[in-house]
């Protein structure tokens, strides 16, 4: 595995040379860049090995059941392998991001994406380029200039941008511990995600957007026995393409602890603007311009909305068909950890 990562500056010269202090007021770093290349990774199994040695696996501890036991959530294996790894049976190595496309951490200028006044902390994937020069973002076989994303499927020449991803775990309560769930990605692209985190001085909170594609031509899951000697029937969702958009400009997500030390995250209800009257036929000239056109933005930027689309939906033999979500609104949301102990 090989690991590049570049700084990102406005001016590069051919040579270097000393600065004075006031040249170097005036130079500000554009962001981090993060490329992996020829990487794979596959974490730990469940399952002592011929000495009797526990596998290196991931736990999550320190949780009770309503009865008092405690509760264990077990990752047994978790893989990121190259196309073709059948369910990570087969590792093989990937790119994540390309040096004219990386994943970034940047703090940017709230000014230039609708956040007033404000240094916004943003982790992003590669971004959506031009359809003329992307490729389609569910197609293995996606040539150039088939659709809007970076990264790249594996072909002869090279390994791609677009990994094999998958999880099993289980539930442990007590002695009881459930069946492996197992959920696989084939040929995965998250290309136009970020995580966008700012402070807000009014309710003194942590604030953000996130915006996660994410994009794959099946995704999988299904249940096994610890043994993995028996599995039920795979639930099986072709080109897969979920657009997830929790928080915006004018709706931000809030992130905070309440008084017993949980877990809060809300998309509060939009403030209404400056009291003004929308006219009976519904046009800006009869209206009030500034509450029209906020409303305009609120319910009509696509970067607002979340969609959902399955181009065949199957259980086992049974194929149950498309399904698709589109322009989902998030108007309020409230997502609160409870102690199930107490």
């Amino acid at each position: 595995m090989s690991v590049s990562v570049c700084l990102w500056v406005p001016v590069v010269t051919a040579e270097l040379r000393g600065l004075t202090e006031t040249e170097l007021s005036d130079v500000s770093g554009a962001g981090i860049g993060l490329v992996l290349e020829n990487f794979k990774f596959s974490h730990g199994t469940d399952v002592p090995d011929e000495n009797g040695n526990q596998g290196r696996i991931f736990k999550i501890g320190g949780l009770k059941s309503s009865d008092g036991r405690d509760v264990e959530i077990v990752v047994n294996h978790l893989y990121i392998s190259g196309a073709g790894s059948n369910y990570g049976q087969n590792l093989r190595p990937v790119n994540l991001g390309r040096l004219v496309n990386p994943y970034t951490v940047d703090v940017v200028d709230g000014n230039a994406i609708g956040i007033a006044d404000r240094a916004v902390l943003q982790l992003a994937a590669p971004t959506l380029i031009d359809p003329a020069h992307g490729f389609n973002c569910l197609g293995v076989d996606a040539v150039a200039g088939s659709g809007p994303c970076s990264s790249r499927p594996a072909t002869a020449e090279y390994l791609g941008e677009r990994p094999d991803l998958g999880m099993q775990m289980n539930l442990a309560v007590g002695e009881d511990r459930t069946a492996n769930i197992n959920i696989h990605a084939q040929s995965a692209v998250i290309d136009g995600s970020y995580l966008r985190l700012w402070g807000d001085n009014d309710r003194r909170q942590m604030v953000g957007q996130f915006r996660l594609n994410f994009y794959s031509p099946e995704v999988s899951i299904n249940t096994c026995s610890q043994t993995g000697s028996g599995c039920g029937t795979r639930i099986q969702m072709t080109n897969f393409a979920l657009e997830l958009a929790l928080g915006n400009r004018l709706q931000p997500m809030f992130f905070d602890v309440d008084g017993s030390g949980n877990f809060v995250i809300e998309v509060a209800a939009i403030d209404a603007p400056v009291p003004g009257s929308i006219g009976a036929d519904g046009t800006r000239a009869s209206s009030n311009p500034e509450t029209w056109d906020f409303y305009q933005e609120y319910y009509s930027n696509p970067d607002y909305r979340s969609s959902l689309s399955i181009g065949n939906f199957s259980v086992g033999t049974r194929d149950f068909g498309p399904a698709r979500i589109e322009g989902m609104l998030v108007q309020h949301l409230e997502i609160r950890t409870r102690d199930l102990a107490q």
